[in-house]
């Protein structure tokens, strides 16, 4: 009977946790590129709380996307 401790699993778990992170990371900097202004300008400097909001949103989106992607 396989456990959680598995280390298969442990090593898969890493390994598709990074490539999220990774994902998730390449998908905020191509957001970030394509807003025409600076997103962390706004968000820290000026405290845009509705772009924070929204800057919010895509990020559990792409979440989403990027989890039902790798579990398959």
């Amino acid at each position: 009977m396989r456990t959680i401790l598995d280390p298969n699993h442990l090593a898969a778990a890493v390994v598709y946790a990074a490539l999220g992170i990774a994902v998730f990371a390449a998908g905020f900097a191509v957001t970030d590129k394509l807003t025409p202004y600076d997103l962390w300008k706004e968000l820290i400097e000026k405290q845009n709380r509705a772009l924070a909001t929204v800057v919010g949103a895509v990020a559990v989106a792409l979440g989403l996307i990027i989890a039902a992607a790798i579990s398959g």
